[in-house]
Formats: structure tokens, sequence, C-alpha cells
């Protein structure tokens, strides 16, 4: 396949992205496997460093404006980063790309995949900007107890759930993570739990994937070629972002990811 195909793919994912907020990871991994063969361990190792390289530049514009809630990204870490450690080792254990580990991450990535659809499907009816609005001046006036969750353990048990996922397929911090933090922190305003759920999947992704990299499962000329599409592109995407009918984009993404999870799944 001509490295401009994977350019173009990168862009196409990362004005997407752009263009809604969708993680990379629920589109770039489903790309990767169906449109150019990839196998599927590849394909993971590959697009968790992609997320991770992507998500850094937005974290650190985040942390310039000051809206990361970093005690929110703590807690979540404290989850996920020893459950990726875990899924980690029993991949080593296993062998990433043996049948069985094959089997396993496509049935889970497909699960995954119908997962962030019912997530992206919830935000786009439930969540509407009037909803929205409302809600973000509910949460203004609480601002002192925005980070604090229901309980305190919740979000150390969904952040080992969500860093488990994520090691397996690459998907989950992105739609999840957000429909996650939204029940969790009820009273944190929707600016600040988008740039939580952005933030504490920088390292999350970085461990993940420099571990799938140790196991000989990242094809480091193709990331090179994604990165070189996608960061125009998310560039381009975020600037037409007031300019596009994102509940219509969002609609039929969520509508293509259940498409590819439910194709992933009957594999």
């Amino acid at each position: 396949m001509p490295d401009f195909a994977f350019i173009l793919a990168g862009f196409a994912v990362g004005l997407t992205v752009g263009l809604t907020g969708v993680g990379g990871g629920s589109l770039m991994t489903p790309v990767l496997i169906f449109f150019f063969g990839v196998k599927p361990h590849l394909a993971i190792g590959t697009d968790l460093l992609f997320a991770a390289f992507t998500k850094l530049g937005g974290t650190v514009s985040l942390a310039r404006q000051r809206i990361v809630p970093w005690r929110v990204v703590g807690l979540l870490c404290a989850g996920s980063i020893p459950a990726a450690l875990g899924a980690l080792w029993l991949l080593h254990r296993l062998g990433p790309a043996t049948a069985q580990v094959q089997h396993l991450m496509t049935s889970t990535l497909g699960f995954a995949l119908l997962l962030t659809a019912a997530a992206m499907a919830y935000k786009v009816l439930v969540f509407s900007p009037l909803r929205q609005a409302a809600e973000l001046a509910a949460r203004n006036s609480n601002a002192a107890h925005a980070t604090q969750p229901r309980h305190w353990s919740l979000p150390v048990l969904l952040g080992a759930v969500i860093g488990t996922l994520v090691t397996f397929t690459s998907v989950g911090a992105g739609a999840i993570g957000v429909t996650v933090l939204l029940l969790v922190f009820p009273h944190l305003p929707l600016p600040r739990i988008i740039a939580a759920d952005i933030a504490y999947a920088v390292p999350l992704t970085l461990v993940a994937g420099m571990g799938h990299a140790s196991l000989g499962s990242v094809d480091w000329p193709l990331l090179a070629q994604l990165l070189a599409g996608s960061l125009p592109g998310i560039w381009i995407g975020s600037r037409l972002m007031s300019r596009t009918p994102e509940r219509l984009i969002r609609s039929a993404l969520s509508l293509l990811l259940a498409w590819a999870g439910a194709k992933l799944v009957l594999i």
C-alpha cells in the first residue's frame, strides 16, 4: 500500500478527531485492520503510540489554559496504569501474535467499539447543546466540589477497566472515558471533563504503547506516516469545529463504529 494512503488515513482520522473530539483509537484501529489489512496486534500497538503523541499536544495546550483537573487525572491513572501493566504482562506471557491472543484482541476490540458507539449515541441523544449548557451552569455553581467523585474508589476502579480495555484494543480512553467521567464527576464542567479525558489518556497510551513496542507490536514507519497526516488534520479540524453539524457527524460515526464492532465480534 502506498505511503500516501496511510498519510491520507491519518489526516482523515485527525480531521475527525479535531471536528468531534472522538478518540482516534476507535477510528484508526478499525481503519488499519479493515482497509489496510494490518494484523490486529500491530494495528493496536501502533495506534496506542499514535494516540499518545497526538493527545500530548492537546494536553500541553489545555494545561496552559489551566483547565486540566489534575486530581481527577491522578485518580484515573491510579487505576489505569497498573491495569495496563497487568494486561501487558498477560500479553507477554501469551504472545501477542498467537492465534489465541489475536482472537481475544479482535473480539475485545469489537465489544469496545460497540461500547464506544453506544457512548457516542448516548451523548448525542442526552447531552444536547441545550442540556450541556444547563449542566455546565449547574456544575459551575458547585465548583468547590467539582473534583469530588461520587465515591473515591469509582474513578480508580473504572480507570482500571479502561486501562485494561485500552491495552488490549487501543479503544476506550475517548468516548467511553468521557461518558464515565460525566457519571462519576457530576459537578465537573464539561470542558474540564474533556481536558481530564485527554490528559489521563497520554500516560496510559504511552505506557501501553511502549509495552506493545517491547513485544514487537509497533510498526514504526507506519506510525510516522500516520502522524504526518494526523497532525495537520487535527489542526484543521479544530478550526472548523464551530462550522460543522457535530451531532450529525457523531451520529454517523456511532453507526459506523457499531457496524465495525459487530463485524469484529462475528469474526
